[in-house]
């Protein structure tokens, strides 16, 4: 239902039509927004003013077309640009805009309104946000994928509400409803929807459970109906695309600024140049009076016109060809990149891709990569890598396949172990059945039926890994009712009774499963992070520990972990919380809240499953490792978490001048010898930008302690938490605050203490803080997070940025970048779309910025170098010539000359410098990263090099002009050239010749421009066929064929080029020769700055960071749909031939194989069981990792008198180092052992010993590539 208004013959409706144009420009549109757009940049308005000037004919002193072709050249060239960037950019259509939906009437998308009900089949786009009404599923269940919305593949339901689902039964039905949908205003809340249907006479709540969001795409449901309730701009995904603000290089922000700079030298010097001409008929009038007067206005009117008279004879002088060429040079580069086969990825077929053309040069200034981490550093693939069982870890190294007895098992299943194998079949450990059953009933995987085999339908891919995991050792998940789940168990059918299942959210980082299993007996399985479970477990103790042990040893090798635990529940106490449980069920206010509640008292006395992963993203530990894996962190560098940085930014805002006086030189040092690493998490973020806002010390409320910095930082014995601590350290962290203070942040809040408010100087200092840092790795962070850091760097840096990210949620921060690289992978397109460079792998972004960017932006360095020194060793030619001319404003050269000098006569040299140049191999560009700092710097093309270029252009100009003038001084007849024609055409070829001199630069050989720009600009505008057409426009007639002929003027021509280029190649051959050792001293040169001091104290990978989060994908609200009965695909139940005589006997031997491979399981204590897996990461970027190591380890009594974590700093001396023998009496030997070398031979034990850690037998741990 929508209202209409009407107005005579027009109609409005009240909502939107679903007609979405997200491209710039259509066929009507394109001139005039492109001349629009166009005329907006200050260059264009100026040379369109020149040319309104020249079409006066009291002032105009050249022809017509000087600057006219020029500027049609540019606009068509810029409007080509513009259209194709429009075609092929983010802000293209998207390619589903018009196909061809299956509905009762076949539609265009924009026929579509909102009331509209739409028939989508299988594998169909989303065209607008549609509430589901049916479906042919059972309960109206339809599967949708949102790769184009939120970046992630796998599949979530969605689901009719239950009275259309009862009602709307057939085609005929559909035709007449007649219900209306009261919802909330169109909003960006992908994840939030609030609505009522009212229908016929009753009102039933709606959810974004039961919508179909624009761009989702239809899976695995054969035929589903929706009803329109968002259309166009107002759905969902159109509220999140953010504006498309054209980027801009800081090259072509500081090009604008010398081309403002240029434009007042050229007023500067017409005024001169005016003044001298009325000086000079002042002094005419003065000396012959007698002649009758020439000059009928006054000499001011006269001075007036002449000076716009000078303007525009100067204003050539304000390179419009050069911004032609620009977008020649953009778009020749970007066609290197997209033809570079080292960038291409052949398995996928993705070559690299230049969205943008006009971007290249900033690839070549990066001064901060942005990188999403998972499905960018990392690959988005999830597998089953470790266990942990009783104690003991289980690795995946074993050859052959162990699987082969399990005809449910995955072929493609990468874990194999013996050890786990030969407990899961012999029946004899019941920890590890536990474990596996565990697996295999507490998720909210779908499954299906293909080939008389399972195939699993996950929220989440690691849920999916999970249960595949069990299902190879033989606890297989078959079939799910509302109220039961099915396993087959070794070959044994079980059918459990689902009496509740609590799902996920992201305040209880968890989901239990509470089961009565086949014998009656009632168990809670729970799985989720570690901190949530540590609370709710019945007792504490030496395993807590133990878990730690095993939790930290994952997460060194990048492993995403979860805890698993279970209790039994006995008959009256499920009884009594079931009632609980029905009433909060039942409840209309505060249900979830109430839920909650009841879900608590059930979650508790929980026993040990082991440690497994968890939920919302990577933890901290994970996200470090993988930073020393890509080598982001090293050993040597100090980690700040969240207490250390509120430290420092706490000592910003306290300290006084005073101490900052004192401690300046310390300060300097302490900074020397520092290598800086930052990790937070998104919540801290907000805690800390929130905090500073209202109060700086809000964080913090430690009393300092001051201590020597120097003797703190000295006692390189003590382990990192010991290091860190308030009473040790404070006022190092005070002083560090202070440098920040100290060195250009102090005194910019000074200065502009009122104008700067407390929120300004607050993310000043922050950005501060991080700037200085090696890395910042920021974990679990929203989109609108990313986004905030990047503006903030920008902001306050003044750097160039570039954001890289595969996913949508990474859209945000790409846009807010300088530069945004989209990764074309399993995430969807988003990404892609919305950036300015498509890449197919991270690993690619070193070629693209180290040999492209770099090359790019030294060829538009030279190119701008040498334009501008061309313009003025031309035109600065007519400034001097106004001296000899009576100051009138009479052109030295002639007008076809100044319109295509810049055009066509001298652009060959430099568009070859701005295609082609290559000062170093792309091999060496990769090899000397070292060269890259040239761009970050700025060094190539400044105010200084605008400057030199200035410099060199005028004294070219100085010696064509003077050394020509004094050759043809008081000299006659037809061999003389001291005719105005001849003159011109001696200095325009001077001109000509030097500057292809000298751009050319025949030292590397460059030969064929110069000849060619030759023979390019000395005929054409000569010639009698021209003159013969137009003697006005082509006065010049054999010019230059009387000037070549005569071999006096070929010498003069000659000593001109050779005063021009003899000192400029005897300067850079001297400047080579003194450069010429530095490349060996680069390439020599650490890449990374090494401290003389001794290593300094460092967080080892085993932190004392608490891990707080459910490390997979999951989502919530899956659980009440499996309990309502709405996801089953079939019946209750399980085909025969599926579940009979597909898994022998689990008394069968083994394998000689599996017998014979080697033990892979470390001990670790007698209780814990968990597991692990791991994302893959992209082995381009994970080459630099280490060969991981194992320790054994002693463990000294706690207070308790239980062993302490390994984490902990108290197990060692304050002076032991890092790795080997420690000196100190009663303290355990730490020795690093590499893979596969021999175990280190057993001391004798001793009583005091507390329990040891066994070494593994065989290699625990993957390889770096796995």
């Amino acid at each position: 239902q929508f209202k209409e208004k009407s107005f005579l013959c027009w109609q409005r409706r009240k909502h939107k039509s679903n007609v979405i144009h997200t491209a710039k420009y259509n066929v009507f549109s394109f001139l005039p927004l492109n001349l629009y757009e166009q005329f907006h940049r200050v260059s264009n308005l100026y040379f369109l003013f020149i040319i309104i000037l020249q079409g006066l004919p009291e002032i105009s002193t050249l022809p017509w077309f000087t600057l006219f072709v020029p500027l049609i050249c540019l606009l068509v060239i810029r409007a080509t640009r513009d259209l194709v960037d429009d075609i092929a950019g983010p802000g293209r259509d998207p390619p589903h805009c018009h196909p061809r939906p299956c509905s009762f009437l076949w539609r265009k998308w924009e026929d579509l309104y909102v009331g509209d009900v739409v028939c989508l089949h299988k594998d169909n786009i989303v065209p607008a946000d549609l509430l589901l009404l049916a479906s042919t599923e059972p309960s109206s269940l339809c599967y949708v994928e949102t790769a184009d919305i939120d970046g992630e593949t796998n599949l979530k339901f969605r689901q009719a509400p239950p009275v259309t689902h009862h009602e709307l039964t057939s085609i005929r039905k559909m035709a007449s409803f007649q219900g209306k949908v009261v919802c909330e205003e169109p909003n960006s809340r992908l994840h939030h929807f609030v609505g009522c249907l009212e229908w016929n006479g009753r009102k039933h709540p709606l959810d974004i459970g039961n919508v179909l969001l624009r761009g989702c795409k239809v899976r695995n449901t054969d035929t589903c109906y929706g009803l329109v309730i968002y259309a166009g701009f107002d759905t969902k995904i159109m509220r999140n695309c953010g504006k498309i603000h054209p980027k801009r290089s800081r090259i072509d922000r500081l090009l604008n600024r010398l081309v403002a700079l240029i434009f007042l030298s050229l007023v500067l010097i017409s005024v001169a140049l005016s003044l001298g001409f009325w000086s000079k008929v002042k002094e005419f009038k003065a000396k012959h009076h007698y002649v009758s007067p020439r000059h009928v206005q006054s000499v001011a009117a006269e001075t007036f016109l002449t000076f716009w008279g000078f303007f525009i004879l100067l204003s050539v002088m304000v390179p419009m060809a050069m911004f032609v060429m620009v977008e020649f040079i953009y778009l020749g580069n970007s066609m290197f990149i997209n033809w570079d086969v080292h960038m291409y990825y052949a398995p996928q077929d993705v070559p690299a891709k230049a969205r943008s053309t006009s971007l290249n040069d900033q690839l070549g200034q990066v001064g901060y990569v942005f990188s999403d981490k998972t499905g960018t550093l990392t690959q988005n693939v999830m597998t089953f890598k470790k266990c942990c069982i009783a104690g003991i870890v289980y690795g995946g190294s074993h050859p052959g396949n162990p699987y082969l007895w399990n005809k449910f098992a995955d072929g493609k299943f990468p874990y194999r172990n013996a050890e786990v194998l030969r407990a899961v079949r012999g029946r004899t450990d019941e920890a590890v059945r536990e474990f596996w059953r565990l697996l295999a009933i507490c998720h909210t995987v779908m499954v299906q039926e293909k080939d008389h085999q399972p195939v699993y339908q996950a929220a989440s891919p690691d849920e999916e890994a999970l249960v595949t995991a069990a299902r190879n050792f033989g606890y297989v998940f078959v079939a799910r009712t509302q109220d039961s789940i099915t396993v087959m168990e070794l070959g044994d059918k079980r059918v459990y009774q689902v009496l509740a299942m609590m799902d996920f959210n992201s305040m209880r980082k968890r989901m239990s499963v509470l089961v009565r299993n086949p014998e009656g007996a009632i168990y809670l399985y729970t799985k989720g992070a570690d901190v949530v479970i540590f609370e709710r477990l019945s007792k504490k103790g030496m395993t807590e520990w133990t878990t730690e042990e095993a939790l930290a040893s994952f997460a060194e090798e990048t492993l995403r972990t979860l805890c698993l635990a279970y209790k039994r529940v006995d008959e009256d106490t499920y009884e009594e919380w079931r009632q609980r449980h029905r009433e909060a069920s039942l409840r209309l206010q505060n249900r979830a809240h109430a839920l909650h509640q009841v879900y608590e008292e059930m979650e508790k006395g929980l026993q040990w499953r082991g440690p497994a992963g968890p939920l919302l993203g990577w933890f901290a530990e994970t996200a470090v490792n993988i930073g020393f894996a890509c080598q982001l962190l090293s050993e040597n560098m100090l980690i700040l978490e969240e207490k250390e940085i509120t430290r420092i930014l706490e000592a910003y805002w306290g300290s006084s001048d005073g101490l900052l006086a004192g401690q300046g030189l310390l300060q300097s040092r302490f900074l020397q010898q520092t290598k800086v690493a930052m990790v937070i998490n998104g919540e801290f973020l907000d805690q800390l930008l929130l905090s500073l806002r209202k109060e700086p010390r809000a964080l913090v409320r430690d009393e300092d302690v001051d201590v020597d910095v120097e003797e703190a930082w000295q006692e390189r014995g003590e382990r990192t938490t010991d290091f860190l601590r308030a009473q040790r350290v404070s006022l190092m962290w005070r002083t560090l605050g202070i440098q920040l203070r100290g060195t250009g942040l102090g005194p910019r809040v000074k200065d502009s203490g009122a104008r700067d408010g407390p929120e300004v100087r607050r993310e000043r200092a922050f950005v501060e803080l991080a700037a200085r840092c090696q890395a910042v790795i920021c974990c679990r962070v929203t989109p609108k997070q990313k986004a905030l850091i990047v503006a903030l760097v920008k902001k306050y840096q003044r750097a160039v940025t570039l954001a890289i990210g595969d996913g949508a949620n990474d859209v945000n921060m790409i846009k807010t970048a300088d530069v945004g690289v989209g990764l074309a992978g399993p995430e969807g397109m988003q990404a892609v779309q919305n950036s300015d460079y498509a890449l197919a792998q991270f690993c690619f972004l070193k070629r693209l910025l180290l040999v492209h960017g770099r090359w790019s932006y030294v060829r538009v360095c030279k190119f701008l170098r040498y334009f501008v020194y061309k313009t003025l060793a031309s035109m600065m030619a007519q400034v001097w010539f106004a001296f000899y001319s009576g100051f009138t404003a009479q052109p030295l050269y002639e007008g076809w000359f100044l319109a295509l000098f810049n055009l066509l006569f001298s652009t060959l040299p430099v568009l070859y410098i701005g295609l082609f140049e290559q000062d170093v191999s792309a091999e060496r560009s990769l090899e000397l990263p070292q060269l890259y700092i040239a761009g970050q710097k700025d060094e190539l093309f400044n105010y200084w090099v605008f400057l030199q270029a200035l410099a060199h252009g005028t004294a070219t100009s100085l010696v064509n002009f003077f050394v020509t003038l004094w050759v043809s001084h008081d000299s006659a007849g037809p061999t003389s050239f001291s005719d105005y024609q001849s003159f011109s055409v001696v200095v325009a070829l001077s001109s000509l010749l030097s500057i292809t001199m000298e751009v050319g630069d025949p030292a590397k050989g460059l030969l064929f421009p110069p000849a060619t720009t030759l023979a390019c600009s000395s005929l054409p505008a000569q010639s009698f066929w021209l003159f013969q057409i137009s003697p006005e426009n082509f006065p010049f007639l054999y010019a230059d064929r009387n000037v070549l002929s005569h071999p006096s003027i070929l010498l003069v021509i000659l000593l001109n080029v050779s005063l021009n280029t003899l000192p400029t190649l005897a300067l850079r051959v001297i400047y080579q020769a003194l450069e010429k050792p530095r490349p060996k001293e680069v390439e020599e040169a650490p890449s990374e700055d090494i401290t003389a001091v001794e290593p300094a104290p460092y967080l080892r990978r085993e932190s004392r960071r608490r891990r707080s989060s459910y490390a997979f994908s999951h989502r919530e609200g899956y659980a009440e749909l499996i309990t309502q009965g709405t996801i089953l695909r079939r019946a209750p139940g399980v085909d025969n031939d599926m579940l009979m005589g597909q898994i022998i006997p689990c008394h069968e031997e083994l394998s000689p194989s599996i017998q014979e491979s080697p033990r892979c399981s470390r001990k670790i204590s007698p209780a814990p069981r968990g597991m692990s897996w791991r994302s893959g990461a992209s082995q381009e970027t994970l080459r630099g990792e280490r060969e991981e190591s194992r320790w054994s380890r002693g463990r000294a009594p706690g207070p308790s008198g239980f062993p302490r974590p390994p984490s902990s700093p108290r197990t060692r001396g304050a002076r032991c180092p890092p790795w080997g023998d420690c000196p100190c009496p009663g303290r355990a030997q730490w020795r690093p052992r590499r893979r596969g070398s021999p175990s280190p031979p057993p001391r004798p034990p001793k009583s005091s010993d507390p329990p040891r850690v066994a070494p593994a037998r065989g290699p625990a741990r993957p390889s770096p590539g796995d």
